[in-house]
């Protein structure tokens, strides 16, 4: 080709591919613009678009000014982006990427059209420019394997080497104590060697979760004693493993029958010390000084021995205690156990699970205790009627609709309190009709004397719960020290609403600060609202901020406004947005913020460790006549909230490619000081390698922060175990920074908490986790896998 010369058909090739793409990417940011701006939202959008679709017509008419006026465009952009998001990288990403890959297009199309016109073509400069932005381009798209929004921490963190007598020797609770600490003094697995760890066995326990729509989850954090670990699955069957070798020993099915929401997160342990030794020595069948407690799905409550896995026959009737009694009618799938049952003392305490949002008047949420030997009722409390303490008089119940108790439960021997996580009376989102007492003992911290069950203190961490805000997680117990050689006894509790509450626990008083805020009022005609709620300002507030339309996000520009448009067609006004009639925004929605995951601890620096979600709610009251008859949204979907004057709809905000629609993170695990209420580290956990938009996996290890729900653990070795993410791994962090400094793929997602003990006979010690699936993942496994240091040769 002769000097000067033009490609003509490189040049029409380039220019209809950039004219295109700027004509269609334009118009469909003008149209969604001019909805956005309909809404009362930005007017970028809409120029942006027209500004486009004008430069795309000059560009296919060969003027050179719709280069240049795509250009202009380009430069206000990003001046508009960096004021409407900050510099934060994933935010700018979706502004801006889209729009730089059309620069990069117009700067190399440029010279050739120059050319083309016999203009001097400029080619140096053009290119120059092309290359600048090819290069910024591409460390845009390698920023999205970095890990972005770390809060780092400003100060060293020591690791404390286990005190000689102080380290654990079983896991004997779902939380490892009942102070719910998910704490082990060991240390054989520390930060210099963790990244040698490798599998030592896998297990299976043949019970694989169908995710169906049944709601069966493998949430299981397994117990352990001498040389057995105990694991319970979601449809109420119990394994018996060999700690060293995951060899079955015997197993327990309970033949347990659920419509919905199988699962089993714990056992809990008894076992009569005095009488171990004797009982070692005896032959008697009937002999059961070790006994399991399994929660079951169809609301039984079974003892077994946990030598040989037989019922232990002294135990109620026959081993069974069934907890249908003085109930009243529980419709299938309307009452069951999911969390484990408290061990305290002599007596194990259950509360249950009652199905939201489908009527009035569904099963009581009334707490039992009973006795450990003989299954015989030790104490009731009935939330609803506190002078029924035991069994419902001749030809009564329970109160029905009250709130219940569906998490799990903290004990403290030294003062004889179990204390208790309450939800709200159903249904969720009406409460017109609930009662002084629905409201009083709703969404709240009640602390029962061990042994009667009558109430010490409560306190509430949401008044008249509109929101479905109740307390997800079991209450963290700790003796947190003053400084001045004194400690004092402190309760720490998790909430949907991404607040943490740390209360002294003797008294229900709060240690970090609690301010009562004014809060807006709905107008759905029969409601009542709080004028004001519980903020826990003296402790970090986690992913609960009040949203603003630049807060949106999307992988692309055209969700990204889907998005907006979206969040300016909703009524929003902060956490406690009431519901109406019309479309709301609920953030954190219903799952949280923090949920039944609870927190694990590290006592020698007084940290806890805090995983959360951020997923939005969008939500509206549906009238009663326009309620489908069908309608049972249990996750979401419209719920029927019967004897009440409207259902709701449900659903999460996401964008269309099935994206939360705020910007990342989606999920976090943060280090709070307890001692000064401040936020020690945070750091995004997840990627969306197993996942993505549509569902479809991306199958690129892009840390954008994804939810998490389930356990962590934390160790005297400074290590911080977590596996609840959407992608199939368990990750190990160093608890003084929050850096992943190891991490191993698992076969399929996992909500289960790690555990770990150091076998007696061995020696070793071991991390164990359940693996049965992601929520919402499809894949789906019965795995439990156990993790060891190699031999040393």
């Amino acid at each position: 080709m002769a000097p000067g010369k033009t490609p003509r058909g490189m040049v029409n090739v380039l220019k209809w591919l950039l004219a295109v793409l700027m004509m269609v990417i334009g118009l469909a940011i003008g149209i969604l613009g001019y909805q956005l701006v309909a809404v009362g939202g930005s007017f970028y959008f809409l120029i942006m678009g027209i500004v486009m679709v004008v430069a795309a017509g000059l560009i296919i008419t060969n003027h050179l000014s719709g280069i240049l006026l795509y250009a202009l465009a380009f430069i206000v952009s990003l001046f508009w982006s960096v004021n409407d998001a900050g510099w934060s990288f994933w935010p700018l990403f979706s502004r801006l990427f889209t729009f730089g890959v059309l620069a990069l297009l117009a700067a190399l199309l440029w010279p050739l059209l120059r050319a083309q016109q016999r203009a001097t073509p400029l080619r140096k400069s053009s290119f120059s420019l092309a290359g600048v932005l090819a290069v910024l381009l591409l460390v845009s798209a390698g920023g999205m394997f970095k890990t972005w929004n770390v809060i780092a921490p400003t100060e060293a963190i020591p690791v404390k080497p286990v005190a000689a007598g102080t380290a654990q020797q079983d896991w004997k609770h779902w939380g490892n104590t009942t102070h719910g600490d998910r704490f082990a003094a060991l240390d054989q697995i520390n930060k210099q060697n963790v990244n040698q760890l490798k599998v030592a066995w896998v297990a299976h326990t043949g019970d694989i979760p169908q995710s169906n729509g049944s709601g069966a989850e493998d949430q299981n954090t397994p117990l352990q004693v001498g040389d057995t670990l105990y694991v319970c699955t979601p449809y109420s069957k119990v394994l018996a493993l060999d700690v060293d070798s995951g060899k079955e020993k015997w197993r327990y099915d309970a033949k347990a029958t659920a419509p919905n929401w199988q699962r089993c997160r714990g056992l809990g342990y008894y076992e009569e010390s005095q009488a171990l030794a004797s009982a070692a020595q005896s032959t008697s069948p009937a002999a059961c000084p070790r006994r399991l407690f399994l929660p079951t799905t169809d609301a039984r409550l079974i003892a077994i021995n946990a030598d040989n896995g037989k019922v232990c026959d002294d135990f109620g009737d026959h081993g069974v205690v069934d907890l249908g009694v003085g109930m009243g009618e529980i419709k299938p799938g309307y009452y069951q156990q999911t969390s484990t049952p408290l061990v305290a003392g002599n007596v194990v305490v259950v509360g249950g699970r009652v199905a939201d949002n489908f009527s009035t008047g569904e099963p009581p949420g009334v707490v039992r205790a009973y006795d450990v030997h003989s299954g015989k009722l030790a104490w009731a409390w009935d939330p609803g009627n506190p002078a029924i303490t035991g069994l419902p008089p001749e030809g009564q119940t329970y109160t029905r609709g009250t709130p219940n108790v569906w998490s799990a439960m903290s004990y403290d021997a030294k003062l004889n309190l179990i204390y208790l996580p309450t939800g709200n009376a159903t249904p969720d989102f009406w409460a017109g009709e609930r009662t002084a007492l629905d409201d009083k003992y709703s969404s709240s911290v009640v602390a029962v004397d061990a042994t009667t069950g009558k109430v010490r203190w409560h306190y509430q961490t949401t008044h008249h719960d509109l929101w479905d805000f109740d307390l997800p997680s079991q209450p963290t117990l700790f003796d947190l020290p003053d400084g001045k050689g004194h400690t004092t006894p402190v309760l720490v509790q998790t909430s949907k609403q991404g607040m943490i509450f740390m209360l002294n626990r003797e008294t229900g008083e709060p240690v970090a600060k609690v301010e009562e805020r004014p809060v807006p009022a709905g107008n759905v005609q029969g409601e009542r609202y709080s004028p004001t709620q519980p903020y826990s300002v003296g402790m970090p507030m986690i992913g609960n901020q009040t949203l603003k339309e630049s807060d949106m996000w999307g992988a692309t520009p055209i969700d990204l406004l889907l998005c907006r448009i979206a969040f300016k067609s909703m009524r929003h006004q902060g956490v406690f947005t009431p519901p109406g009639l019309d479309r709301s925004l609920q953030f954190p929605g219903s799952l949280g913020g923090m949920n039944w995951g609870s927190v694990s601890l590290d006592p020698n620096h007084n940290l806890i460790f805090v995983n959360d979600m951020r997923l939005g709610l969008a939500n509206y009251m549906v009238p009663r006549t326009n309620v489908a008859k069908n309608a049972s949204g249990i996750e979401m979907g419209i719920v029927p909230m019967e004897g009440t004057p409207f259902g709701a709809m449900r659903e999460r905000f996401l964008s269309p490619l099935g994206i939360p629609c705020q910007q990342p993170p989606f999920g976090t695990m943060s280090a709070v000081d307890l001692s000064t209420g401040k936020l020690v580290w945070q750091v995004p956990v997840g990627t969306v390698e197993d996942t993505g938009p549509l569902g479809i996996r991306m199958h690129m290890p892009i840390p954008i922060g994804m939810p998490t729900l389930g356990a962590s653990l934390s160790t005297q070795s400074g290590l911080l175990f977590f596996a609840g993410t959407q992608d199939f791994y368990l990750r190990a962090f160093d608890t003084a920074t929050g850096k992943e400094i190891w991490k191993d793929r698992l076969p399929v997602g996992s909500q289960s908490g790690p555990m770990t003990y150091v076998s007696p006979k061995t020696g070793k010690q071991y991390i164990i986790i359940n693996a049965g699936g992601a929520r919402q993942s499809p894949d789906r496994g019965d795995y439990v896998i156990a993790y060891a240091l190699p031999d040393k040769q």
